[in-house]
This record gives C-alpha cells, sequence and structure tokens, in this order.
C-alpha cells in the first residue's frame, strides 16, 4: 500500500507535466498559424494555455522550441518504431520499414505544417537543427544492436548521419513541391519521399525504380 501511494501522486505529476507541455505546444502552434513567426510573445502563449510565464520557461526556452519540439516528436516516433524492428534486418531496411510503419497521420501533418510555416526563419531553424542533432544522436544509440560491436565507429555514424540527410532532403524537395499546402495527398507524397530517400540510400544511389510505399 506505501508503494502505491508513492508511485501514484509521481504518475500524476508526470502526467500533468506532459499536458502542461501539450497545452504549450499547442497554444504555439494555434498562434504560429493565427499571425505568424514573431508575431506573437511567450506571454500570449502563457495565456492563451493557462499557465504563468515563469511556467512556460520550465519547459521551453522559447516559443521557437515550443514549436520546434512537434520535429521532435515525430522524430522519437520514428526511432521508437525503428527500435521495434527485428534484429536480424540490416540498419537501413529497419529504418525503411519504421518508416513504411508510421501510422500517425496527424503527427507527420504537424511536423509538415511547422516546416513549411518557420522554414524562412532562423530562428526556429537553429531549434530544429538541435532536434535533428538529438535525433540523430538517440539512433546512434539505438542502431547498436544491428552493427558488430568491433566494427568501426566511423561506420555507424556516417551511415546514421547519411539516414538524417536524407530525411532532410525528403522534407526540402517535399516543400519546394508543396509549399504550406497541408491535405491527403500531399502528406502522402511527404511520407514517400522519406521512404524513397531510405531507399536510395539502402540501394547503394543506383538509379533505378525508385523504392516503392506499401
Amino acid at each position: 500500500m506505501y508503494v502505491t501511494q508513492l508511485i501514484e501522486p509521481t504518475n500524476r505529476r508526470e502526467l500533468n507535466k506532459a499536458a502542461t507541455r501539450e497545452a504549450i505546444v499547442v497554444a504555439s502552434l494555434a498562434l504560429l498559424r493565427e499571425r505568424g513567426l514573431n508575431k506573437f510573445t511567450v506571454e500570449d502563449v502563457a495565456a492563451a494555455a493557462g499557465i504563468s510565464r515563469r511556467t512556460f520557461f520550465n519547459y521551453f526556452s522559447s516559443a521557437e522550441a515550443a514549436i520546434a519540439s512537434t520535429t521532435e516528436g515525430f522524430l522519437d516516433q520514428v526511432i521508437g518504431e525503428f527500435a521495434q524492428r527485428p534484429l536480424e534486418e540490416s540498419l537501413l531496411e529497419a529504418a525503411l520499414q519504421a518508416l513504411r510503419a508510421l501510422i500517425d497521420p496527424a503527427r507527420l501533418a504537424t511536423v509538415a505544417e511547422v516546416y513549411s510555416l518557420t522554414e524562412a526563419h532562423d530562428a526556429v531553424g537553429r531549434f530544429q537543427s538541435e532536434v535533428w542533432s538529438d535525433c540523430e544522436a538517440k539512433l546512434v544509440v539505438a542502431a547498436q544492436p544491428r552493427v558488430d560491436p568491433e566494427a568501426n565507429p566511423l561506420y555507424i555514424r556516417a551511415l546514421v548521419g547519411s539516414i538524417m540527410a536524407c530525411g532532410k532532403a525528403a522534407m526540402e524537395i517535399w516543400f519546394s513541391r508543396h509549399g504550406t499546402a497541408i491535405n491527403e495527398a500531399t502528406l502522402k507524397d511527404l511520407r514517400n519521399l522519406l521512404i524513397e530517400a531510405i531507399g536510395h540510400l539502402r540501394d547503394g544511389f543506383v538509379l533505378n525504380e525508385p523504392t516503392k510505399a506499401h
């Protein structure tokens, strides 16, 4: 009973923290859509989320950081899928199948929307770069069980870095095609571009029929 009493409040605190963080992100995205970047303040976000300015800074350093966190959530989901793939799959095949298994179009839509609305802004770009770098470090750790322990560390870091570069390239091509248009068709194209980019890497960038999404 005593253990339960200790655990439950902790769980409630964690749930409350997660809910507050989510409220901040939702408020930031709503203001981004409504006003555009650099046209609202941390105070505006805090008011919309129903929290104090001080509470906001317990979670994020700026509104731009809150906006960029949407990409972090998506990339963490991809890494989670990757980690669950069978260990007998190669690193690249596991990455490809993780993208194919992605079943949360709402999160992909948010990532695409944030990219399209902030693509030209250095402030968010800096936070986005940090998010991608953090994801690369997490993917290196997640990939370790699939690589020979005696393998040159350069191999896994170069390969993971290439995977991340493919993801960024897919986002850039998608934006050049569709801009701020977010709908079922453009999201399908983004998913296919991500899969195709990793497929090119897996196949050694041989110019043949592109890898198709299933």
